[in-house]
């Protein structure tokens, strides 16, 4: 068999090749995942000298790609500080004070095991069946010693509109890591999490492999999101259950294989979050790994403040107008968050809260007025109408 000095060397005409070959040797890529990939090259090579490589080529190419698009070793730093991590779930977040303490407190034993790690790379973590603390080290994939923590799995579960995946990017935002979302909503194919073998043209790495690619580094912030909602087929949805326990257990996501890449991952260092409406759908394997963290619905008052002081600033951002040209009386909120019954979050209040400001900006740039102001009597008219006062 061609080796690689002698493709190198007789390559001249297949710059394309050529070109494969070097983005490869350049890459971090595991060295034993270079050879299969120097293999897969070496034989587009030799059907390219017979005059007939097109479709194999891009197949190659299209693998090769992905597997130098993968951030190899790549990690960011953790900022693991409990102060600032609180002011940035304050500062997009009112209220969720139990949430919050949950959140701060799985950081604060990230931060205690960082504390507490010696020079010699051991990690004093607590045992709970011994009740002693115990010496332990965690290998990186180049086999040094790795003083990265492993995050807990949390879930939040709370109906829509509640700030569970906003939570989860000022978790991310807080840390100083990169943020990914994936939608498991009526996914369709197990293949859509972990990929599908390589043998077809369509193959493609699955959505783990792609967030990460996108992140650029192998432990961002990931949000796996409506969990409960992976597909409305039961014997589907089981299989998508036993993918994420693969890819959340920590005592399996250490090697990690996607279908299409067709080597094994360190997903160990990931930051997953998950969100669900509900955990009926869910299997009792997976609730296993989860910790729960539930979101409770928004009272009228936590409604009427969030509106005032985190909604109405963004709102007047987006469409332009000024605190003066826009007054909402305070007699008038209780209509505007509360306009056709009980709503637990707060979407419905933001798309309402924009609508109006729209039609106000409409009148203004109308020269219909020049500033409005929302009372009790006329809010009826500056809703939607889908949503409008009843009565």
């Amino acid at each position: 068999m061609s080796t690689v000095l002698d493709l190198e060397a007789q390559s001249e005409g297949f710059g394309d090749i050529q070109e494969l070959l070097n983005k490869l040797e350049a890459s971090a890529a595991p060295e034993d995942l270079k050879d299969d990939c120097r293999k897969m090259i070496v034989r587009v090579y030799r059907m390219a000298k017979k005059g007939s490589y097109t479709s194999e080529f891009e197949s190659v190419a299209k693998y090769v790609d992905w597997v130098t698009r993968i951030p190899w070793g790549v990690y960011s730093e953790d900022r693991i500080d409990l102060q600032s991590i609180r002011e940035e779930l304050d500062r997009y977040h009112f209220g969720l004070g139990k949430v919050k303490e949950k959140i701060l407190s799985y950081m604060a034993v990230i931060q205690l095991q960082q504390m507490n790690q010696g020079t010699s790379g051991t990690l004093q973590q607590f045992d709970e069946q011994t009740g002693q603390y115990i010496q332990t080290a965690q290998q990186s994939p180049d086999g040094m010693t790795s003083t990265l923590m492993r995050p807990p799995i949390l879930c939040f579960v709370g109906l829509q509109g509640l700030g569970k995946t906003t939570i989860a990017k000022s978790i991310a935002n807080a840390l100083g890591r990169k943020f990914e979302r994936i939608s498991l909503a009526a996914f369709g194919s197990i293949a859509q999490l972990r990929g599908s073998a390589k043998i077809t043209g369509e193959a493609e790495p699955g959505m783990i492999i792609q967030a990460i690619t996108r992140a650029g580094t192998m432990n961002p912030v990931i949000l796996i999101d409506e969990i409960d909602k992976s597909s409305g087929i039961e014997t589907l949805r089981n299989d998508i259950m036993a993918a994420l326990l693969e890819i959340l257990d920590p005592a399996q996501n250490e090697a990690f294989s996607d279908r299409y890449i067709n080597y094994p991952l360190d997903l160990s260092k990931v930051f997953f979050i998950t969100t669900a409406n509900t955990l009926g759908t869910l299997t009792a394997a997976l609730l296993d790994r989860l910790e729960i963290i539930r979101f409770t619905s928004y009272s009228d008052d936590d409604k009427i403040f969030i509106a005032k002081n985190y909604v109405m600033p963004r709102v007047l951002k987006e469409t332009g107008l000024t605190e003066q040209q826009l007054v909402i009386n305070e007699e008038t909120w209780p209509a505007i968050v509360r306009p056709m019954g009980f709503d637990a979050g707060i979407r419905q209040l933001e798309r309402t809260l924009l609508n109006l400001a729209r039609r106000v900006a409409y009148q203004i740039v109308n020269q219909e007025t020049s500033s409005v102001n929302i009372t009790p009597e006329n809010v009826k008219h500056y809703l939607p109408e889908d949503v409008s006062v009843l009565g």
